[in-house]
């Protein structure tokens, strides 16, 4: 996987970063701390410069949440009562789960869609129920943008400082984010075979 960031960056520099951050957020697989990372080491090498990485990894985080908002704001809260009576069970919730979501949403959105910018498994799948709920487009690009602003930052910084040590850091991210996916399907089984309505 890393040969082949390596190769997209370096061909297509920060449009090649924009782009792995696009896909990176619409199909998980490509960890963004490898992105930004070895973005960071291009920075110390002065082949790229700071501002505009970060730039490329922001816009292109931003755009790749902001699809998932669109398929949940088009989908919408009104047509999602019929698939979650019919089809709730495989997602272990009830219509009055959908609701407490939806208050939560209501009250606290900007601070969720924030804070869920730094949790691995998440800052993607967030983007999702924001979209449902019908958080408005500017607050959801906003507290997008600013979430992972800071987050590329303390990654792009990571690379800068790490230089040529970051490969090493490869060996690791690749298998944290592995136990991520593994772990969040372990707890989805886990649920599914334990959760009964509560009618």
């Amino acid at each position: 996987m890393t040969d082949w960031v390596l190769h997209l960056i370096d061909a297509g520099g920060y449009w090649g970063i924009f782009a792995l951050m696009v896909i990176e957020n619409v199909f998980p697989p490509i960890p963004s701390e490898l992105i930004m990372g070895i973005g960071g080491i291009r920075v110390g090498q002065g082949r790229m410069a700071m501002e505009w990485l970060l730039v490329a990894g922001t816009l292109g985080t931003t755009v790749g949440n902001y699809f998932w908002y669109l398929v949940g704001h088009i989908l919408g809260f009104a047509r999602l009562k019929p698939l979650v009576d019919r089809y709730g069970r495989w997602a272990t919730l009830e219509w009055r789960d959908v609701e407490a979501l939806d208050h939560i949403f209501g009250k606290y959105g900007q601070i969720v869609v924030f804070v869920f910018r730094f949790l691995p498994a998440f800052r993607t799948m967030i983007s999702l129920p924001a979209g449902l709920f019908r958080m408005g487009h500017v607050k959801f690009l906003a507290w997008t943008a600013g979430g992972a602003l800071i987050w590329n930052i303390i990654l792009a910084y990571a690379g800068y400082v790490l230089g040529q040590n970051f490969s090493e850091i490869d060996k690791y991210v690749g298998p944290v984010a592995t136990a991520c996916v593994v772990g969040a399907i372990g707890l989805y089984i886990w649920r599914l075979a334990t959760w009964k309505p509560r009618g």
